[in-house]
């Protein structure tokens, strides 16, 4: 596909095309403003230490996706968290079992509560704004949900693969994950996804649906 290769660096290609408004910029680096989502991308690692020194002024747990970056003595490169990014090319024909439902702005809490829980230090209040976001219902109660983060003008992560603890093993995750990415696919958009390489049985799933995967990428914590 066209233009594929803007996946190597998917925080700045994201920030220079669909989500412009989200972006604080320092020349040749630029990062979601921190309400929205905790992640930046450069274009070329010289000069990175100050600019990252300053947006580290307005939060102080972040990550930078691609390439490792240069950390100003004043902060820790915390962790290096290597992903599959992985990516699908056909719609995912699979039965809709479940009532799934768009998530709306009364919906936003109960979602960071319930991505919080099982997949803390990546979900802001306000990330659910950067794309749309599905969930199932159980008794009135929010306990699964899956959605989008970052976007391009070609290509749209999904992100946010959550099913509460108590209610796993029931298929949740993989009916909305191809809700998801139908979804994604009727924006003739291509859907991608990165996920821990050690999450052996995630990955599974992705695989049984269609998704390959494309490279690994890294996401280094930077703390204060």
């Amino acid at each position: 596909m066209k233009d594929i290769e803007k996946l190597d660096n998917p925080v700045w290609y994201s920030l220079s095309e669909s989500h412009q408004s989200f972006a604080i910029e320092y020349n040749n680096i630029k990062f979601y403003h921190p309400d929205y989502c905790p992640f930046g991308g450069f274009i070329t690692i010289r000069n990175t230490a100050t600019p990252i020194a300053e947006y580290a002024k307005l939060v102080d747990n972040f990550f930078i996706v691609g390439e490792k970056p240069t950390v100003p003595n004043t902060l820790k490169l915390n962790k290096e968290l290597v992903c599959l990014q992985m990516i699908i090319t056909d719609r995912i024909d699979l039965e809709i079992k479940e009532i799934i439902v768009e998530l709306g702005e009364e919906h936003i809490e109960e979602l960071f509560q319930l991505v919080t829980l099982v997949q803390p230090g990546y979900f802001k209040k306000k990330t659910a704004v950067l794309g749309r976001y599905y969930g199932i219902f159980k008794n009135n109660e929010l306990i699964a949900a899956t959605g989008e983060r970052m976007k391009t003008n070609q290509f749209t992560e999904v992100s946010a693969v959550v099913t509460h603890p108590n209610h796993t093993g029931q298929g949740y995750a993989k009916q909305l994950v191809a809700h998801t990415v139908n979804a994604v696919f009727e924006e003739n958009k291509m859907p991608y996804l990165h996920v821990a390489e050690t999450n052996i049985n995630a990955i599974t799933l992705y695989e049984k649906l269609g998704f390959t995967t494309r490279r690994k990428i890294s996401f280094w914590n930077v703390i204060t």
